[in-house]
């Protein structure tokens, strides 16, 4: 019997975990540090599941709950993602630091370095994150946020929901774009169709065009395909081809690498 197709954005996580738990799902870059980060998808999903019991069991997120994420394209924020519609809940996507719908989310997951002009807002829960390649927490930090990285380690690595998520229920809000859980899951599939995403790729995507594109295309259509991701942050573009040649890189987004199939352009 074929495995049943995913429903909701949890469920393309889970089907990459079955696929292949061990080889790598998320490779991240940034050149602006010399960072790199590799996970698994069992690593990924490990994240997922502390994230998910975190908001579950410290802020009551579940079905009807929105996350409001003021994060960049980061592996980190693909825990959080993942984390939040785990749970059931929609995400509010914004890059906006003086956002006014942010006071109408239930929890606020923000960068550190975006932390500042949300505390003057009469926000609810906020939550920070260093994005520390090794998840560690914010340093020097002494205002009224929560550290993400110092309460996720203590949560389980195996996720329950209280709720199971409804498909039907809010997914994402991201400007005018409004999809359910479940619109999200096929979107993904759809748009993973539409680029030319085929399992076993292994994509680049810098950092400017996965935010421009939002997290249905850099994150879930990879994951629809059976694709694994390798993401940059602040490209160096003299780097890019030796990156994609030690990355085993077959295909692109928004970047041009000579000899390497650009999703979403004509052969």
């Amino acid at each position: 019997m074929p495995p049943t197709r995913p429903t909701d954005p949890a469920g393309l996580l889970a089907a990459a975990l079955r696929r292949d738990p061990s080889a790598p799902l998320v490779t991240a870059y940034d050149d602006a540090t010399g960072e790199r980060v590799e996970l698994s998808a069992t690593t990924l999903a490990n994240w997922v599941a502390k994230t998910a019991n975190l908001l579950q069991d410290e802020f009551d997120v579940g079905p009807g709950s929105t996350v409001a994420v003021a994060l960049p394209v980061h592996w980190q924020t693909a825990a959080v993602l993942l984390g939040v519609w785990s749970c059931g809940a929609a995400v509010l996507d914004t890059a906006a630091e003086d956002d006014g719908r942010l006071d109408a989310a239930d929890v606020v997951l923000a960068a550190h370095d975006r932390l500042a002009p949300l505390e003057e807002q009469d926000l609810p829960d906020l939550m920070g994150l260093s994005l520390h390649p090794l998840g560690m927490g914010m340093t020097g930090y002494a205002g009224p946020a929560r550290d993400f990285a110092l309460e996720v380690r203590g949560h389980g690595d195996v996720f329950t929901p209280y709720q199971q998520p409804d498909p039907a229920s809010p997914g994402l809000s991201a400007g005018g774009l409004q999809l359910s859980l479940g619109a999200l899951a096929g979107a993904a599939e759809e748009l993973a169709g539409r680029l030319g995403l085929a399992a076993g790729d292994r994509v680049l995507v810098d950092e400017r065009t996965a935010e421009e594109a939002g997290p249905v295309a850099w994150l879930l259509a990879p994951l629809a395909a059976g694709a694994s991701l390798v993401l940059v942050r602040h490209p160096d573009p003299a780097a890019l081809r030796g990156r994609a040649e030690a990355e085993r890189v077959t295909a692109t987004l928004g970047v041009r690498i000579e000899g390497i199939r650009e999703l979403g352009r004509p052969a």
